[in-house]
């Protein structure tokens, strides 16, 4: 055990949020609130990008799936996030998406956040997603269909409600227990709820088109004469190199909106397309240089890959939210010695 002399300094001190204290915290704040403030902190952040450093995840595939870390900077933070991509891992019993996060200083390099990130992750995508959709979507769009009813779908559909101000959802998954047990979660949202025996159903009468599908695969999720005009298609389910998710047509006569195109270039719906395919980038339009939705028969399309600046995004949220709070505790992280130069000397008084 530590002597009193040897306790650690305040730096040396990590402030950690776990699973149970994120869904305190989620809780507290409540889920339709958090993404609305999360939604505002993506927006922000888009309106600075070009300040952040910018680079494609670094990713190391397997024939299981994937491992990748997400950083960026904005010259005063530095965040990265952890973050894995197997769809086996459902029939295992295991989640398909976990991560964790760190945000650190850049003037000293030392951490001062670290945190769960697989309940944030999903919160941050479907507050990005409602963000994106309140500058593409067709105003009072009021339905939305939801085409994968993994762990995605009720942050989605929540956010969505909250942002966009939709009021119907529509259900379909190749897994008639998924779609189940994203009614039951949704039973008391509010929202008119409807299962879909198919994705042709499911899109009926939708303004807004969500796909969110694990298998990593060049796949035909939507096909082109089942997108009529007028829609935003919220296309999430791009996450990596060979899978896609809407039919090459679609691609091409949607306006398509990217996050950063070197990464969506490898991973989203725009690796089907040549290097010459026309596309706007997001932030653009949030800060007026471009336009989003042009009129209302335009097909809008949000090609998201999920992009680190989102990430670092929310754990500047997290950051905010438990300053004076319980809702995070103190890792000795750090080593600290009281001279910075003796670190085995630290090593040897501890004995």
């Amino acid at each position: 055990m530590k002597s009193n002399a040897l306790q650690p300094s305040g730096k040396a001190l990590v402030p950690f949020v776990s699973v149970d204290n994120m869904m305190r915290l989620i809780h507290h704040i409540g889920v339709e609130p958090m993404l609305t403030a999360l939604a505002g902190y993506v927006e922000d952040d888009f309106r600075r990008w070009e300040l952040f450093d910018k680079t494609p995840r670094v990713a190391s595939h397997s024939d299981v799936g994937v491992i990748e870390l997400m950083p960026t900077s904005d010259g005063e933070a530095y965040g990265f996030k952890y973050v894995n991509g197997h769809p086996k891992n459902t029939k295992e019993g295991l989640q398909t998406v976990t991560a964790f996060g760190l945000l650190a200083d850049v003037y000293t390099g030392y951490p001062v956040l670290l945190t769960e990130m697989t309940i944030l992750t999903a919160m941050r995508t479907a507050a990005t997603s409602a963000m994106a959709a309140k500058y593409l979507a067709p105003k009072g769009a009021t339905t939305m269909a939801m085409i994968g009813n993994g762990a995605q779908a009720e942050f989605q559909t929540l956010a969505m409600k909250a942002i966009v101000g939709i009021d119907s959802v529509r259900l379909f998954d190749i897994d008639s227990k998924a779609t189940e047990k994203v009614a039951r979660n949704l039973a008391s949202s509010g929202l008119t709820v409807v299962a879909c025996a198919s994705a042709e159903e499911a899109i009926e009468g939708a303004q807004i088109l969500t796909t969110c599908t694990a298998d990593k695969q060049n796949a035909t999720i939507l096909t082109d004469n089942m997108v009529g005009s007028g829609v935003h298609i919220n296309a999430i389910g791009g996450d990596c190199p060979g899978k896609t998710e809407l039919h090459r047509d679609i691609v091409a006569r949607a306006d398509m909106f990217v996050e950063y195109p070197p990464q969506t270039r490898i991973e989203g719906e725009l690796q089907q397309m040549p290097d010459d395919h026309p596309f706007t980038e997001l932030w653009q339009v949030i800060t007026g240089t471009a336009q989003g939705r042009r009129d209302a028969r335009q097909v809008t399309l949000f090609d998201s890959v999920g992009f680190a600046i989102e990430d670092f995004s929310a754990l500047r949220f997290i950051r905010d939210q438990i300053r004076d709070t319980d809702y995070y505790m103190d890792l000795d992280l750090l080593a600290d010695p009281d001279d910075p130069r003796d670190l085995f000397g630290m090593l040897m008084r501890s004995a």
